[in-house]
């Protein structure tokens, strides 16, 4: 059970980082429809997090201290590759 409520803590910190990354660069960047969606994977991602958090010991911190450096250099390669993508075609 620790060990699957500490995947679920790295990938629910993982996803809410990655959102919040990519939302900072959707906003900053006038993409309000992607944005407004965006939100709904914040919202949902940070429910799992604020659900699982409180209790967390060992492996579940590993997990949830994981999850947010690895969650946002992603969001920033797939935001500049979109970018990339969209300005090169």
């Amino acid at each position: 059970m620790h060990l699957m409520s500490a995947s679920l803590l790295f990938a629910s910190t993982f996803v809410l980082v990655f959102a919040l990354g990519l939302q900072s660069q959707l906003t900053n960047n006038g993409h309000y429809l992607m944005a407004f969606g965006n939100s709904l994977l914040i919202g949902s991602a940070n429910l799992v997090v604020l659900k699982l958090g409180p209790d967390a010991t060992g492996w579940q911190i590993f997990g949830y201290l994981a999850g947010g450096p690895l969650g946002i250099v992603c969001a920033m390669y797939v935001f500049r590759r979109w970018i990339g993508r969209k300005r090169n075609g």
